[in-house]
């Protein structure tokens, strides 16, 4: 699709999540995000960004774009947010560009590789066997105490959770989104030299559309099977002009389109649900958690179902990153989003089919995160 000024919007995301051996029930994440978008000024977490410059396809199929990488680490205690945000230049290539280093078959085997000092790529080996991904951090957060440098491979673990997946759907007037992802694949993480075994997710976006409040939340379980939730909704909050939760006027959310998946690893099969509801709350336990600004950390009961099955779900956010997008539009407006990401603690879950019930006892463990936005990005 042709670009939209203001709402085309492209990105590399992958999310990382290594069972802590500390807190059993909660797991170390790692988010990282490569991201291009058609403006000429968007404030990233107080942090204005001009791409000044445009796109540049060379006759190889080679994309040079203005970007941006970002990214978070939650240690099982301590969020580092920012972990990385820094503009650059990044270059998207093929294995058959002339600069991809060997012989290429076009299977599909890349990189994006950000031009800076530091290697901040990542890429799919000849072979599609593997993906790598390299990050520096930035020198504010390791001088908060985070890691400075962490090396990830993903590799295959099951089935339909690490098969490519695409959706497109075009709604009107050339606006519309591209999704291509890999749920779960296996993934081992070495954090400043310590090797640590978990898991990994994996998309790249397209988007031409506004951007208006949703809930998106994913599971890894132990087994390699796969669950995932999306509501987008209308709410008041889509006027709201920052990062604060819990406003009088969050009353009020008509869920619009709601999906999820199940990819079984018991059964084999695969469950694709037509029917969503979240339902979100204030931990009100006497060990309820709060973010760094001291909001009460939510807690998420979430339901899907279909004609066969349904699974509900209870999970609760162990911490908070957010990041605050402000986008100058038409007539001095500036539109805003604020988009937040959960690492998660699972409550409790119930999965019903034809074959019976299954619950969080039935899984050594399971681990996830969950997604909130609101506001309209324009």
């Amino acid at each position: 699709m042709p670009p939209i000024r203001r709402l085309s919007w492209w990105w590399w995301w992958a999310l990382i999540l290594i069972p802590d051996p500390e807190n059993p029930g909660r797991s170390k994440q790692l988010m990282i995000l490569w991201s291009t978008k058609e403006t000429p000024a968007i404030r990233v977490s107080g942090h204005w960004w001009k791409p000044g410059g445009r796109m540049f396809v060379d006759e190889h199929g080679g994309h040079v774009i203005p970007g941006m990488v970002c990214a978070w680490w939650f240690d099982g205690e301590k969020m580092f947010e920012p972990l990385v945000m820094r503009e650059c230049r990044m270059a998207s290539i093929s294995d058959t560009h002339p600069l991809w280093p060997g012989e290429g078959k076009g299977e599909g085997a890349g990189a994006v590789i950000p031009l800076t000092s530091q290697d901040m790529s990542i890429g799919m080996a000849p072979g599609n066997k593997s993906f790598w991904i390299n990050l520096s951090s930035d020198d504010e957060a390791v001088a908060r105490g985070a890691p400075s440098k962490f090396e990830a491979e993903l590799t295959p673990w099951w089935g339909p959770p690490s098969e490519l997946t695409y959706r497109n759907n075009e709604y009107f007037l050339g606006m519309g989104y591209d999704i291509l992802r890999l749920q779960a694949t296996k993934c081992r993480l070495v954090v400043d030299g310590e090797v640590m075994e978990g898991t990994g997710y994996f998309q790249k976006v397209s988007v031409q559309a506004p951007s208006f409040p949703w809930f998106w939340g994913m599971l890894h379980f132990n087994d390699g099977s796969y669950l995932d939730w999306f509501m987008p909704h209308v709410t008041p909050m889509w006027s709201a002009r920052d990062d604060k939760p819990w406003r009088l006027r969050d009353f009020f959310r008509s869920p619009n389109i709601g999906t999820g998946v199940f990819q079984d690893r018991k059964t084999g099969k695969t469950q694709n649900f037509d029917n969503c509801t979240v339902e979100l709350s204030k931990q009100n336990s006497d060990d309820a958690l709060i973010d760094d600004k001291g909001n009460i950390l939510p807690e998420f009961r979430v339901k899907v179902w279909n004609d066969d099955s349904s699974a509900t779900i209870r999970v609760r956010a162990v911490s908070r990153a957010r990041w605050i997008f402000d986008q100058p539009t038409r007539a001095s407006w500036v539109s805003h989003l604020t988009y937040n990401e959960y690492p998660l603690e699972v409550l409790s879950i119930i999965f019903e089919d034809s074959e019976g019930i299954r619950t969080e006892q039935d899984y050594e463990w399971i681990h996830g995160n969950a997604e909130h936005a609101w506001g309209v990005l324009h």
